[in-house]
């Protein structure tokens, strides 16, 4: 079977989930899968670093306001011609270049989605392209991209310098969770934003006897100052990621504790901002995309699509299309669970798969006759893959879900060998 099969077959089914949502997020990235180390795996080019050869994917997640991914709405897998590296890319027709992606996955997705949705595009910095704010939109869609580039704007201002003097609408406490590299903390957060005139590149291919005409966008600065403590128990963890280089001045608003270095998110949207509930909204917009990288993270940590060894470029594309989906039933497990813990698991587990895994934890052989709930269910399938459920330990990760499932798959083999097969769910 093509990869475009499956992938349009998971797409319908994708599109029976957004349907039932006013408003959908679609979360755009890009990664890159490494098979420098299988010299004799044949159609593969260079990635970012010239000495390595693999394949490149594009994604773009649909997904619930609330952070339910809901599947994958477009998918690009290419590899890098070994002809162009060295090449000057803004010479190549935009057509031709890589963030072309952002434009395609655009334009696929406002032609696959039904018109009574919404659609808010959000992307990391890779994003901040002037073709992609000009690119066609309907008036159901709007975009939020972290800034990447200190652009110009009317009034020979630079984007630097309006986020630096932006008057600050209010504060929030939010937690900042530990990443492996840092401790927990909590942050008060700062959000502020203006309305800009934002003016096409200097080098952008322009008629020459045409005015260079301004693209006017909402500018977004949320600026975390941090405290070195634990969260409290009761405040949402919020997610930040490092500002840009290339946006050097933070705020003199916050005084950031010694040796700490304030972390800023600029975030350009074509969404009007009126009020702080609004500026907070494209916040949480923005913060959802940790989604994708999610997603991509479970696709090759999990699925373990770095380790296949295939012959070709287009078998590993196979491969990647099938794990794709798997990446993303686990994903969809995890958050669905926190959404609708009080959902029956039926929704999701046959009638033998949650007696097994019951019995298996419970030390019993005995099943109950009601099922548990979504959310005790996938606590029990965590815990077979590690998780210990100890008070303070939150809610499990995908990691041991995953070698949950894992285990659950067998240990449900075996109940069906022993008891007989039961209906699956609907």
């Amino acid at each position: 079977m093509r990869p475009d099969t499956i992938r349009l077959a998971h797409r319908d089914a994708t599109l029976q989930r957004v349907q039932r949502h006013g408003t959908i997020l679609v979360l755009q990235d890009t990664t890159e899968l490494h098979y420098t180390a299988h010299p004799r795996t044949t159609g593969l080019g260079h990635l970012d670093n010239a000495l390595c050869r693999g394949l490149k994917v594009h994604s773009g997640v649909a997904a619930t306001v609330d952070g339910v991914p809901l599947g994958l709405l477009h998918q690009a897998v290419w590899t890098r011609d070994g002809a162009t590296k060295g090449q000057k890319k803004r010479k190549r027709p935009q057509a031709e270049k890589e963030s072309q992606r952002w434009l395609t996955t655009l334009a696929e997705v406002q032609a696959v989605v039904p018109p009574g949705t919404r659609l808010i595009v959000v992307a990391d910095r890779e994003a901040d392209s002037y073709p992609l704010f000009i690119a066609p939109r309907d008036d159901r869609t709007d975009l939020v991209i972290r800034a990447t580039y200190d652009r110009g704007l009317v009034g020979g201002l630079k984007l630097d310098q309006v986020a630096a003097q932006v008057a600050w609408a209010g504060t929030r406490t939010v937690a900042i969770p530990g990443n492996g590299q840092r401790q927990a903390r909590t942050a008060t957060v700062q959000i502020g934003w203006t309305r800009v005139h934002m003016l096409p590149p200097t080098d952008y291919p322009m008629p020459a006897s045409a005015p260079r005409p301004a693209l006017t966008l909402v500018v977004v600065v949320v600026v975390v100052v941090v405290a070195e403590c634990a969260p409290p128990a009761d405040v949402k963890p919020l997610r930040f990621f490092r500002w840009s280089s290339s946006l050097q001045s933070a705020s003199r608003e916050c005084a950031p504790p010694a040796d700490v270095k304030p972390l800023r998110w600029v975030l350009w949207t074509t969404l009007p901002v009126h009020t702080w509930d609004d500026a907070v909204q494209m916040a949480e917009y923005y913060r959802a995309r940790w989604l994708i990288e999610r997603y991509h993270y479970v696709l090759k940590s999990g699925c373990g699509i770095k380790q296949f060894q295939l012959e070709t470029g287009a078998g590993l594309e196979k491969a990647l299309v099938v794990c794709g989906i798997v990446a993303w039933r686990l994903l969809w497990l995890t958050y669905q669970a926190r959404q609708t813990p009080d959902e029956p698991c039926t929704t999701v587990f046959a009638t033998h798969e949650w007696q097994a895994l019951v019995c298996t934890v419970q030390r019993t052989p005995i099943p109950p006759s009601d099922p548990p709930t979504l959310h005790a269910a996938v606590r029990m399938v965590a815990r077979l893959g590690g998780f210990l459920a100890r008070t303070g330990d939150g809610e499990p990760g995908v990691k041991t879900i995953w070698r949950g499932l894992i285990r659950l798959d067998d240990i449900a083999a075996t109940w069906l060998l022993l008891r007989g097969s039961d209906p699956a769910p609907t």
